[in-house]
């Protein structure tokens, strides 16, 4: 079974940021239902509104991902009522540390990973069960090209995302058996207030639009990774296979290795 090219059900968390509403608006369409996740109640009515002008079905919910109980309820109640075809688990956060500063806080390090891993895997496993009383169904999880290495700005945000990069890859293949479909989705530099957040180069900077159309495109054909722009992706794999020592060395002389 490939994947659903024509998903009718279409679940994504994070819609009130820069990718999240340009994927809300590049799966809008007649005859399709989304259901969109923020904590900006009022940017999520925004984005609601330009999806139902494109003719989809809207439903939402404002909702902090770390009250794991009501998020696991809520779900359980979408499911029920008609479990998504595809699942983007998009909602992220990050912490940049301070120049000059000792490091990141425990209590900074805590909440990217408990939005960008603790949160985005109790959505995964709270849709899984109705996915697979279908026996079908696509998740995609949100992580970064800087899953392939860390920046000394954002330590625990680059950590986030090789773990969900991790746990997406050991989900595919014994899920593919049951008919689901799992992605992992590593951008580069999309245009995004995270994006500003950080003090460094932004080579081949994308605007959301452009990266929500590529993240559609290699869903619709099962990419287990779906890594762009090509030449940033392929520097951060290459740094990934060197020598720690030589891709530190790389990276100062780009101006990456400060914070």
């Amino acid at each position: 079974m490939g994947a659903i090219a024509h998903p009718e059900v279409v679940l994504i968390t994070g819609a009130t940021g820069a990718i999240g509403a340009a994927l809300a608006q590049a799966y809008a369409a007649p005859g399709r239902a989304l259901v969109l996740q923020g904590r900006n109640e009022a940017r999520l009515r925004e984005v609601a509104r330009v999806c139902e002008g494109l003719g989809a079905a809207v439903e939402t919910k404002a909702l902090d991902l770390r009250e794991l109980t009501a998020l696991g309820a809520w779900l359980d109640g979408v499911a029920s009522r008609r479990a998504p075809d595809l699942a983007i688990v998009n909602a992220g956060a990050i912490n940049v540390v301070p120049a000059g500063s000792a490091g990141e806080s425990p209590e900074d390090a805590e909440r990217v990973l408990s939005v960008n891993v603790v949160a985005a895997i109790a959505t995964v496993t709270s849709l899984l069960p109705h996915m697979r009383r279908r026996g079908r169904g696509q998740v995609a999880l949100m992580g970064s090209l800087l899953a392939w290495f860390g920046l000394p700005q954002a330590p625990a945000y680059c950590a986030s995302k090789a773990a969900l990069k991790i746990y997406g890859e050991a989900l595919r293949a014994p899920l593919a058996c049951e008919g689901i479909r799992v992605s992992v989705v590593l951008p580069g530099f999309v245009k995004s207030e995270m994006s500003d957040a950080l003090r460094l180069p932004k080579p081949f900077m994308l605007s959301a639009e452009d990266a929500a159309a590529r993240i559609k495109h290699g869903l619709e054909r099962d990419k287990a990774r779906i890594s762009f722009p090509l030449p940033l992706a392929a520097g951060c794999w290459m740094l990934a296979a060197m020598p720690p020592a030589i891709a530190r060395a790389m990276l100062g002389l780009l101006g990456f290795d400060r914070r």
